[in-house]
């Protein structure tokens, strides 16, 4: 994969979280900032935003989500949550619950 290739993969992606996390704020908001682990304030941004300002936010080279598991207990009870039930994803999700959201700044 060539750099611009790369680049389009980030703006799409970007343009795909940003949609997403707008329908899950409208949806539920509570439930959004839990699930896209982001603060009141940034949902309420994300919220209002126009489809021009999403268009431009999602052409930025900078992918604008990231991965909130950035611990290996955390990624290996959700890379093995099919082989040993439910509960190793369900822990995983008890921890992610527990990790403060990000602010935007």
């Amino acid at each position: 994969m060539n750099t611009s290739d790369m680049q389009a993969e980030i703006k799409e992606l970007n343009l795909t979280y940003l949609i997403l996390a707008q329908h899950m704020i409208h949806e539920d908001k509570t439930a959004a900032i839990f699930r896209l682990g982001i603060s009141q304030q940034s949902a309420d941004i994300l919220a209002d935003l126009t489809s021009s300002q999403v268009l431009r936010m999602a052409s930025s080279n900078v992918l604008l989500c990231r991965m909130r598991c950035d611990s290996k207990l955390i990624l290996e009870r959700l890379a093995n949550h099919g082989r040993d039930g439910t509960m190793p994803q369900s822990h995983a999700a008890i921890l992610l619950a527990g990790m403060p959201a990000e602010e935007m700044t």
